[in-house]
């Protein structure tokens, strides 16, 4: 450690002794430099790099989700049901959403059956999501979803509207309820003094 000097005569001490000068911290007062020697910087740049590219990956990951749902290409019916309830899910959560087939050994020979299998499921998922990005060359054929925000509003809005009448009915049933109540107590009380005269 030099400690605080300053930049010209950083400089010169790099200079003198054959290390790199590298820029630490310009957020710092004064701001922060180190003095590498050539493999121990190509090491500190690399260590930089990796973290910026993982703090990427987070950032992305946070901003939306990938989720990924597995098939094989002979999917049975409630499996299948499974899987596309979950999309939807997660597409009206805002979530981008991976179908994956795998094809192992001989189902490749089953490619097209796959193809047609995430073309059909595309197809049931319907308005919620449009295609990303696509992959039908090598043995894991995907289709990225994206969630299409308007057709999910729509079918928010939707709900709401049927929630909403859905209570009124209630309500109204509740108040048809109420008043025939309150005729069978209006009427007791004539039944009793007709009993007892």
């Amino acid at each position: 450690m030099v400690g605080v000097v300053s930049v010209s005569e950083a400089v010169q001490i790099a200079d003198d002794n054959d290390l790199i000068l590298a820029i630490l911290s310009l957020d710092g007062d004064p701001p922060v430099l180190r003095l590498f020697e050539e493999r121990d910087y190509k090491k500190h740049r690399y260590e930089q790099q990796k973290k910026k590219k993982i703090q990427q990956k987070r950032s992305v990951a946070k901003r939306m989700g990938l989720k990924e749902l597995k098939m094989g290409y002979n999917i049975d019916v409630h499996d299948y049901s499974v899987r596309l309830k979950a999309a939807r899910k997660f597409l009206k959560a805002g979530d981008k959403v991976k179908i994956i087939v795998n094809l192992k050994g001989r189902e490749n020979l089953y490619k097209k059956e796959a193809i047609e299998l995430l073309r059909r499921f595309q197809n049931d998922v319907g308005e919620l999501a449009t295609e990303e990005s696509k992959n039908f060359v090598e043995r894991n054929i995907y289709v990225v979803l994206v969630p299409n925000k308007i057709a999910i509003q729509k079918e928010q809005d939707e709900l709401n509207r049927k929630d909403t009448a859905k209570e009124e009915k209630d309500q109204s049933d509740g108040d048809d309820e109420l008043l025939t109540e309150q005729l069978e107590e209006s009427k007791e009380p004539e039944a009793e003094v007709s009993a007892n005269v």
